[in-house]
Order: C-alpha cells, then sequence, then structure tokens
C-alpha cells in the first residue's frame, strides 16, 4: 500500500508542476533579482523527497538511491523545461534546470545528513 500511495503522491506532484509549466504566466511577486531560481529549487527540493520515498520500495542500495532520486528529478527539470519552450509566455532557461538540480541534490544531502545523526544518537 505504501508504494502505491508513494507512487502516486510523487505522480501527482510531477503533474501538478506539468500544469503550473503550461501556464502563460504565474502571478507571483518579484522581491528580489532570480527570486525564480529559488522557487524552482524549492520545488525540486520537495519532489527529491518524494522521489525517494518512491524509489526507496525498490531500491535500498544506500549510494544508488539517492543518486537515482536526483537523476530523476535534474532529468524532469530537463523536460519540464523542454515543455515551457513550447507555452507561449514561458521561455526555456538552463539556469532554472541548473536551479532544479540543485534543489534536488540539497533536499538528499540534508536527509542523508539528518538521517546518519539521528542515527548516531539512537546508537549512543
Amino acid at each position: 500500500m505504501n508504494k502505491i500511495l508513494d507512487f502516486t503522491f510523487l505522480l501527482a506532484y510531477c503533474l501538478l508542476i506539468y500544469w503550473l509549466s503550461d501556464q502563460p504566466s504565474l502571478p507571483a511577486p518579484q522581491w528580489f533579482v532570480h527570486q525564480d531560481k529559488l522557487h524552482h529549487a524549492g520545488v525540486y527540493f520537495v519532489m527529491a523527497l518524494l522521489a525517494w520515498r518512491t524509489f526507496r520500495h525498490w531500491i535500498d542500495h544506500p549510494i544508488i538511491l539517492p543518486i537515482l532520486a536526483v537523476a530523476f528529478c535534474s532529468l524532469y527539470g530537463v523536460y519540464d523545461e523542454w515543455h515551457q519552450s513550447f507555452v507561449q509566455g514561458r521561455t526555456s532557461d538552463v539556469a532554472d534546470w541548473i536551479a532544479d538540480t540543485t534543489g534536488a541534490a540539497m533536499a538528499i544531502f540534508l536527509f542523508y545528513k539528518l538521517r546518519i545523526r539521528s542515527q548516531v544518537r539512537i546508537k549512543l
């Protein structure tokens, strides 16, 4: 049951990103330059955690699982930027993809750092 639920959350999140990318513009106040990069990183931060939760049901290798989660998010970021290149009013930007991948990598890195720290506390 958890496999299906985790997969459903990841799929729904990917579909939400697709739908948002399909909009000609998104209303967001511009508080500082390159604020959209922070948005991209945040969105893909969450996606990486959902990807990790989904893929952990099939892969439990401590190195392959985080790499797969970040790779999935990075590839979806490439697809998302390509998709935006066809949407009127939107542009495709390599810097957005870099922000996507960076956000995903940060999520997995922080997750593993916190996970290792909590395991050390439990063992003490």
